[in-house]
């Protein structure tokens, strides 16, 4: 083991990331339950080299972390939400759209910290901000279709079905939390940012999380070209946006 580990430190970072991310998705395909679509695995292969190229095996393991957690609330309740038409497509299986939909603002925080390292510690925190603000998202939307008791709509706060775009319910954002600061804590224990960061990612992701549903309910159908990934990659930016002004004003230096 010491001498594989040595061989690995004399690697490029980018060629261990292209190395492991195929690794993992030779595992993928032979797994029986699909995650994601073939050209959704071969997306994957390019952010987990990006990824591990910028950020190193941290950035990398946060991104895995997100995507198992974020499958898994996908299928909580699947019976029921495909049996009122509410569930994703696929069965859940994400495709490129998906994939960048929700990786786009942390694969540019990831590039804009190999351009600019002296931002590093606050670009690494928008980038565990994108990635809380999305699961976040993703938990409130699943949990709330599934077993959100009442579903309001977040312009009018009139009741609608579950599925609704732009509906909240209390289930649903009380799962949204959750899975916004089980991203941030990991973040913190992969080192990636620091305790405070926590709080700025968890409040980001919260006010990014009830935007987008603004978004949902107002102006996503009007988006021409892949309005639902629009509509992530801008709920994803505030997020690691609004991570960082927080910690900035908590902390200017």
């Amino acid at each position: 083991m010491p001498s594989v580990l040595s061989f690995l430190q004399t690697l490029s970072p980018w060629w261990v990331g292209a190395g492991v991310t195929g690794l993992l998705i030779l595992v993928a395909i032979a797994l029986p339950k699909k995650i994601l679509t073939p050209a959704g695995l071969a997306h994957a292969w390019v952010l987990g080299t990006i990824t591990w190229g910028g950020l190193g095996w941290p950035g990398f393991v946060l991104i895995m972390f997100y995507l198992g957690a974020g499958s898994a609330v996908t299928f909580v309740g699947m019976d029921q939400k495909e049996a009122a038409g509410i569930a994703e497509e696929r069965s859940g299986q994400r495709g490129p759209g998906n994939l960048w939909g929700s990786a786009l603002t942390g694969t540019v925080c990831t590039l804009s910290a190999l351009i600019w390292p002296q931002y590093l510690a606050l670009l690494k925190l928008g980038f565990v901000a994108s990635f809380a603000t999305k699961l976040s998202d993703t938990c409130a939307s699943e949990v709330g279709k599934a077993y959100g008791r009442r579903t309001y709509l977040i312009t009018t706060f009139q009741p609608v079905p579950p599925g609704t775009e732009g509906a909240v319910s209390l289930e649903g954002t009380m799962a949204g939390m959750a899975g916004s600061v089980a991203v941030a804590l990991f973040g913190w224990i992969t080192g990636l940012i620091e305790p405070m960061g926590i709080v700025g990612c968890a409040i980001a992701a919260f006010v990014a999380t009830n935007i987008e549903s603004v978004l949902g309910a107002t102006i996503e159908e009007k988006i021409p070209v892949y309005p639902h990934h629009v509509v992530n990659i801008i709920n994803t930016a505030i997020g690691a946006i609004g991570a960082i002004i927080l910690v900035l004003l908590k902390d200017p230096k």
